[in-house]
């Protein structure tokens, strides 16, 4: 199962965030007035496919059998720009944003679990609008809008974890193989937020040698991800020491069954948080500081597990999480770069630094393959290959961690 919601690259970055999530605008509302959207089972029908800039409304009826979503995406297919959720069949709800020039999609999603349904393109023509509103207001937007983006690619992984399970546990090994690496792009894009809640990453996300060291049952992607690259007898663990096969044997159908539903059930308690109380309260008390911290968290995964080739030691697809990470730490850099740019020259410069770093390092791995159509295995890389991404992670790394402290200043 591919990843429909992939970044190809994050264009237009600069674009306030915060600006189009609801601020008032300095410009009348769009002529057009409200939009109109129907939400169904099947099909997300909205009144208009374009609308001039400044604050536009949708008023959002969900006439689906399932409690949905509405959202309005930016023309990545990633970052969402605004969204109302938990809208009761037969309930309507609207969505305010201030919409600058530019390509968007609308999409609705029944059931709020997987890619949604009916995503259409819709413009935005007119001049650009300012926004105003104070600088905590300004925050508290980008916020809930790094809120959505999690709770958006959980409710994608429940899916396609059910998928990717039903195979793995069918013994259709080939369909497993095939969606272990875009299954786990959207939990390594918010991986920082599992790693929160105690055991649960550990559960979902740990490797072999980890859970062994900590003396942790091993399940999640990677106890599947051995049964389906099932190691040569003579191989090592990714400690380089262990041998593959100590302790260790492929699974009985009922183990099978056993390690996919533990993961099935891992997810659902990962997706019932992020839509939790307890999970607003935390980003809330994190605040713009914790969006930017999960920038630089999500390059640390890629500094301390992926660019070693250790993170998926059988399957060698490390280069699909090293790819998530790195656009789920630039989407949350899109968020707040703006509060940095605004503090004053040496915020634009350090802006204008991680910006380069982040191109260059988008630019490198677009050598390798990507997210929609594939990278090559790990182990076909070369050591010059392995330096460069080295050299790059560590040249963006170095001002991305003065960002929270740039922005908190």
């Amino acid at each position: 199962m591919t990843p429909s919601r992939t970044l190809t690259a994050v264009a237009s970055v600069g674009l306030v965030a915060f600006a189009l999530a609801g601020c008032v605008a300095k410009t009348d509302a769009a002529a057009s007035g409200a939009l109109t959207v129907s939400s169904t089972d099947s099909a997300c029908d909205v009144s208009a496919a374009t609308a001039k800039s400044g604050t536009l409304t949708f008023d959002v009826t969900n006439q689906s059998s399932d409690v949905s979503e509405f959202y309005l995406l930016a023309d990545d297919g990633l970052r969402i720009v605004g969204e109302v959720e938990n809208i009761a069949p037969g309930a309507s709800r609207t969505l305010t944003v201030v919409a600058q020039p530019g390509d968007y999609y609308t999409l609705c999603k029944p059931g709020m679990v997987g890619e949604g349904v009916g995503k259409a393109s819709f413009a935005v023509s007119g001049e650009k609008v300012a926004a105003t509103g104070d600088d905590a207001e300004q925050k508290q937007k980008a916020v809930d809008l790094y809120a959505a983006f999690v709770k958006d690619q959980v409710e994608q992984l429940v899916p396609a974890v059910d998928s990717f399970v039903a195979a793995y546990e069918s013994g259709d090994d080939d369909a497993a193989e095939a969606q272990f690496p875009t299954t786990r792009a959207f939990y390594e894009r918010i991986e920082p937020v599992a790693e929160s809640l105690g055991d649960l990453d550990p559960r979902i996300d740990y490797r072999e040698v980890d859970a062994v060291a900590e003396g942790l049952e091993w399940t999640g992607f990677h106890r599947i991800e051995k049964d389906l690259w099932v190691p040569a007898q003579d191989a090592l663990n990714s400690d380089g020491v262990t041998p593959a096969w100590q302790n260790w044997q492929p699974s009985t159908p009922a183990e099978r069954a056993a390690y996919g539903d533990q993961l099935i059930a891992d997810v659902a308690e990962l997706n019932d948080y992020v839509h939790s109380d307890a999970f607003t309260e935390a980003l809330d008390a994190q605040g713009i500081g914790g969006v930017s911290n999960g920038a630089i968290g999500l390059l640390d995964e890629v500094a301390t597990g992926k660019i070693s080739g250790e993170e998926d030691w059988w399957s060698g697809t490390d280069l699909w999480d090293f790819a998530a990470n790195v656009e789920g730490s630039e989407m949350a850099f899109s968020l707040v770069r703006d509060f940095a740019s605004s503090s004053g020259s040496e915020g634009a410069a350090l802006v204008k630094q991680i910006q380069t770093g982040y191109d260059d390092l988008d630019a490198s791995l677009a050598q390798h393959g990507s997210l929609e159509s594939g990278f090559v295995n790990y182990r076909e890389l070369t050591e010059a290959d392995k330096r460069e991404f080295t050299d790059l992670i560590n040249a963006l790394a170095e001002p991305l961690s003065k960002l929270t402290s740039t922005i908190l200043a």
